[in-house]
């Protein structure tokens, strides 16, 4: 019963940790129509590692300009410029991670299984 009850909450959990990003970030990027995957996939071309994609996000969004972007400056035509928000750290660093998480390509690779 205690090992239900942990996984219950475990569960819970992640549903709620992820709802934050759903919430603070991508409820914007949804109704703008803000394409994520791109977005993701061009940090990841330059940066190419999840630590490095995380630092590169973390300074655009302290400081949100157009030289930081690691959008061209064409998709501002069609998409609004960021504006500044007020999150405490903690909060900005965990959102970071969760659209790392959501976004990042290797959930969808599947390798072929060998037969020997």
């Amino acid at each position: 019963m205690g090992k239900i009850v942990l996984v219950w909450a475990l569960l819970l959990g992640v549903f709620a940790y992820s709802d934050g990003l759903e919430s603070r970030c991508l409820a914007c990027h949804k109704a703008q129509q803000i394409p994520n995957d791109l977005i993701y996939r061009r940090y990841l071309l330059k940066y190419s590692s999840a630590k490095n994609i995380e630092n590169a996000i973390y300074r655009y969004l302290k400081n949100p300009q157009k030289e930081h972007s690691i959008m061209p400056p064409q998709f501002f035509l069609k998409f609004p410029m960021k504006e500044k928000r007020s999150m405490d750290e903690r909060t900005l660093r965990q959102s970071i991670e969760q659209f790392i998480q959501k976004f990042d390509i290797k959930k969808k690779l599947v390798l072929e299984k060998r037969s020997h």
